[in-house]
């Protein structure tokens, strides 16, 4: 996380009852809304990334869109690493200074943390009726949590809690693991995926909207058939109706490599309070999900396999969860 701050904050007391603008930012959109808590999030619009060439010009339209609110606080939830001050996008071509923006959006703070940060912090705020399961047994009271999601890119982050009872999140860059093929298909993609990114093959380049239509575009050539214009949508759309072999084969491949990767988190973060998977792929997926090679692959780690079984997976069926995570943050940790 990194803040952009003046030198002289506005009064505690002053607080109470102003109206925050917060953002959930990915690679081909850009989410904000207003909020006054993280139970009062109002005012959500959508915007194409594309279709702005800064984020200081998204955010203007967006205010403008909303009558030009006065906002003095914001946080932005952003697919990226933070590692300071400045933030070049991984996938999009978004670049910016967090202090040169607040002063030019005249913010009194200006908070930008990871997209799955804001995810992560939604999870504690989520309702039953906005998670599904997938498998598994009950989830350990006070255990850590793992969420991951495939979008543009694959978000990845976890909770831990303190001995008081507070939910830390992590600011984590799991999409960018390597990623490990478990059988012969697999490693034809890990081949073909090495062929364009000679540098690294990340889990990121396989399990994301861009990694399921490259996995239908490799197993069309080694099938020898033609390559469809088709996007992910369709590729989804086609294999869960098993009305294109191909594409039931590429749906069915990149949910198990997800598999494998949700339980890779799971037993890196310890996290037998649950998995819970985000983003705007796996959601649309329906019942498909279910029956999905997802639950088996999570559960094939030989000698780990019963602590996996064990260990809830949950997919995040709830509106904007990053921007209630957003709301979160500001509620809980961001005058720390």
């Amino acid at each position: 996380m990194s803040t952009g701050t003046p030198d002289t904050p506005a009064p505690a007391a002053s607080r109470q009852h102003e109206c925050h603008l917060v953002a959930d930012v990915g690679g081909t959109h850009a989410r904000f809304a207003l909020c006054t808590s993280v139970d009062d999030i109002h005012g959500i619009e959508v915007l194409g990334s594309d279709d702005f060439p800064t984020m200081e010009a998204a955010i203007r339209q967006y205010l403008a869109n909303q009558g030009n609110p006065h906002v003095r606080h914001a946080v932005i939830g952003i697919a990226n690493p933070i590692l300071g001050d400045h933030i070049k996008m991984t996938n999009a071509s978004w670049e910016f200074s967090i202090e040169q923006l607040r002063k030019a959006l005249k913010f009194e703070n200006l908070h930008v943390i990871n997209d799955f940060t804001a995810q992560a912090l939604a999870i504690p705020h989520l309702h039953a009726n906005e998670l599904y399961k997938v498998g598994g047994g009950e989830a350990v009271p006070g255990a850590a949590l793992g969420v991951l999601g495939p979008g543009t890119g694959l978000g990845v982050s976890g909770l831990v809690r303190t001995p008081r009872g507070r939910w830390i999140p992590l600011a984590a860059e799991g999409g960018h693991v390597s990623f490990a093929p478990q059988d012969d298909l697999e490693a034809m993609l890990w081949r073909a995926a090495r062929g364009k990114h000679p540098d690294h093959v990340s889990v990121e380049r396989l399990v994301s909207g861009p990694g399921l239509a490259f996995i239908y575009e490799c197993l069309c050539n080694d099938a020898g058939q033609a390559v469809q214009d088709y996007s992910p949508s369709q590729i989804s759309e086609h294999g869960i109706a098993n009305t294109d072999r191909i594409c039931r084969l590429a749906l069915d491949t990149f949910c198990a490599i997800l598999g494998t990767a949700a339980s890779d988190l799971a037993l890196t973060l310890g996290a037998r309070g649950g998995i819970y998977i985000g983003g705007g792929i796996v959601k649309k997926l329906g019942d498909y999900f279910h029956q999905s090679p997802f639950r088996m692959r999570f559960e094939d780690k030989g000698r780990f396999s019963g602590y996996l079984a064990a260990i809830p997976v949950h997919v995040i069926d709830a509106r904007q969860p990053a921007l209630r995570g957003a709301a979160a943050y500001f509620e809980t940790l961001a005058n720390e």
